[in-house]
């Protein structure tokens, strides 16, 4: 079979600044610094080591389990070389639904951090999959380049999101889609080679990874990578480090606005705070503009890249609310508008077309449904109003009701079940579940908290619970999950 001789269009974005600028900080992580030369003589060592140590070839999937780290971003560009895809774990999971990502995508390798590594081996133990610890990456071996093998039509990074259904899909982004998205963040984003971008949010979600990480590698800017995110640390980074840019979730706005730094912490290096969620409490927005900081919000979903609608600089402040507008190159429009609301609907080359294996993404006009509910102003702008998905939005992760109630149906006193969310100041929401047990038995909210613990992340389990005689329902039977809320709100 011929190989293409050319490096993959996602390693080529990298390899540009290595060549033009090779000794401009590409990340700083932990007080090392890593050029843009080294990152790109380290991935490509790792692509000859996935090759010729490994066996990883165009095609194959290879999962990673760990905090934030330089690692993970340089074996993402290893296996773009060779066409191979990426599996972020998200370390917030329950081992039991680790196991079942791995039983679907299949890699044979895994990858761990320093702090992972005991899971991560148990992990490859019942999985059958080769353990690896991040610090043998690259080091392993003199083998001769890998030959090159992803294309712009290559997947390359599987990212699990809670659907539409009861069990989570895996969104299969190709190197053209990450390579969209990078260039429409950095256009919206304005990120130049000058920018110093503190990344603090958690790289297996596309949020963490897509919105502003590679799309300041793309520009050529400075990435500060945090392990995970920190109120203290971040503040000494928007200090001493002078960060320009950065990436928050509601929740970490709270964390940050409820220090004792707050106040009087020097934050002028930031010319602006994105983030990455629909729906914003006014209240925290208000809060950092109140101290000079700007409150850009970036609406998207995992299969939109996700930077799909945004609300840039220029309007930050004029626009308290608002989602934005459509990136440039993003089509969005309503669907089933009633009393000037609808569904989102998203276009644009940033969008995935399928989920792992092969099932479409998108209707057959490649249309991506978001499931959110959202009125457009006269400006063209758009504003997120609610979800027609039953989705929980707790601290940035998405829930689906079904994965809880599927399990709590197990329990041999529970008759029905609902899972919804509760408005939550610190969270945004949390979890609660409306409970109806067998007749003549009862349950106790410790027998059913003990029946979902190891079962599920614990960011999905339930912090609110109500016992009831019966769910609400409609004629057809369905429950009725916004009575649930309005009832328990």
């Amino acid at each position: 079979m011929a190989v293409p001789s050319l490096p993959s269009p996602l390693a080529a974005a990298l390899d540009a600044h290595a060549l033009s600028r090779p000794g401009a900080v590409a990340l700083s992580y932990e007080g090392t610094a890593v050029t843009y030369g080294e990152i790109t003589a380290r991935s490509e060592r790792l692509a000859a080591q996935l090759w010729h140590g490994w066996g990883v070839r165009a095609g194959d999937r290879v999962a990673w389990l760990g905090a934030n780290h330089p690692g993970q971003i340089e074996l993402l560009f290893a296996l773009a070389r060779i066409g191979a895809l990426l599996l972020p774990l998200n370390f917030r999971l329950a081992p039991a639904e680790w196991d079942v990502q791995l039983a679907e995508c299949g890699p044979a390798h895994l990858v761990h951090d320093e702090g992972w590594g005991d899971a991560a081996r148990q992990l490859g133990a019942r999985a059958g999959v080769a353990v690896h610890a991040v610090d043998t990456l690259g080091q392993e071996g003199d083998f001769a380049q890998a030959p090159a093998g992803g294309d712009a039509s290559s997947p390359v990074l599987l990212v699990y999101t809670s659907g539409t259904t009861s069990r989570p899909k895996a969104a299969v982004h190709t190197q053209a889609n990450l390579l969209a998205n990078m260039q429409i963040a950095c256009g919206v984003q304005l990120i130049t080679p000058q920018d110093l971008v503190a990344t603090m949010l958690p790289l297996f979600h596309v949020g963490g990874l897509c919105i502003q990480t590679l799309p300041a590698l793309y520009a050529g800017a400075q990435v500060i990578l945090h392990p995970r995110f920190n109120a203290d640390a971040a503040f000494d980074c928007f200090e001493q480090e002078r960060a320009t840019l950065t990436l928050q979730v509601p929740a970490t706005m709270k964390a940050l606005l409820e220090h004792p730094r707050w106040a009087q912490a020097d934050l002028a290096s930031l010319r602006a705070v994105w983030a990455g969620s629909s729906l914003i409490p006014q209240p925290l927005v208000q809060a950092f503009h109140a101290r000079g900081l700007p409150v850009c919000n970036v609406y998207g979903a995992t299969e939109t890249g996700p930077f799909s609608i945004a609300l840039p600089l220029a309007h930050a402040m004029d626009h308290v609310g608002s989602s934005g507008w459509p990136a440039p190159g993003v089509e969005v429009r309503l669907h089933e508008v009633k009393d000037g609301t609808g569904e989102l609907l998203i276009r644009g080359p940033n969008v995935v077309a399928r989920y792992w294996p092969d099932q479409p993404a998108c209707d057959a006009q490649g249309w991506f449904h978001t499931g959110d509910l959202a009125t457009q102003a006269a400006d063209g702008s758009y504003t997120v109003v609610g979800r027609a998905k039953d989705l929980i939005i707790s601290g940035g992760e998405n829930i689906h009701p079904a994965e809880i109630e599927a399990i709590l149906a197990e329990h041999p006193t529970v008759a029905e079940c609902a899972a919804f969310g509760l408005p939550d100041a610190e969270w945004g929401e949390v979890v609660a579940v409306a409970v109806v047990c067998q007749p003549g038995l009862a349950a106790t909210e410790r027998e059913l908290k003990a029946h979902l613990a190891g079962r599920l992340a614990r960011f999905k389990l339930p912090r609110r619970w109500f016992f009831m005689d019966l769910l609400p329902k409609t004629a057809l039977g369905k429950i009725q999950r916004g009575a649930l809320e309005d009832r328990f709100r």
